[in-house]
């Protein structure tokens, strides 16, 4: 990769640390990254785009570094890992117009690990296309509104405990939805 633009990249996660994401220019990055500004717009269009670029990276190498898992813990647990060691930028990126960009990549995350683990559970049960992808959203719609409620709460809960604890808790749930759509699809 690209020096220049990992640079980029670095100094605005470190600003993100800092302050608001509204209050972060363009001169603020090129200045600590003793860059010019047309060095900045050679790599990137703008701020939102710089950020849009980071979060999708930042999704992409999840996917890529998790293509089988057992649990959907195996792929949220370093998600939230590198969420923890940048809660300020998160949360500052959360609270600003570019919030969209961060949620659209997470959903992103998690429909993927959802899609992963409810295919390779049901992969020897006759469960039908339509209870899978009614499955798969509702596991990605959980956990997102919980990323969502610990990021409404400051990030102030070990959101990392809770999900295990919801998946010791929903465990036997989990296994009853399958067997109830194996079932009605044995009934047809």
């Amino acid at each position: 990769m690209n020096y220049t633009k990992t640079a980029i990249k670095t100094v605005f996660i470190q600003l993100l640390e800092e302050k608001p994401f509204n209050k972060i220019t363009v001169k603020n990055i090129v200045d600590r990254c003793q860059i010019n500004r047309n060095t900045f717009y050679y790599h990137f269009r703008s701020i939102p785009d710089l950020l849009e670029n980071i979060v999708k990276e930042i999704a992409d190498t999840i996917i890529k570094q998790y293509k089988s898992f057992d649990k959907p813990l195996d792929c949220i647990l370093p998600f939230l890992e590198y969420c923890t060691e940048h809660k300020k930028a998160l949360l500052n990126i959360y609270h600003s117009v570019q919030r969209d960009v961060f949620m659209e990549s997470f959903e992103r995350i998690e429909y993927y690990v959802a899609n992963k683990y409810v295919n390779k559970v049901t992969e020897n049960l006759p469960i039908s296309n339509d209870d899978k992808k009614l499955l798969i959203r509702l596991y990605k719609c959980i956990s997102v509104g919980i990323l969502i409620d610990w990021l409404d709460d400051g990030m102030n809960y070990d959101l990392a405990e809770a999900f295990k604890r919801l998946s010791y808790l929903f465990s036997d749930s989990e296994k009853q939805a399958f067997l109830k759509s194996v079932k009605s699809n044995e009934k047809n």
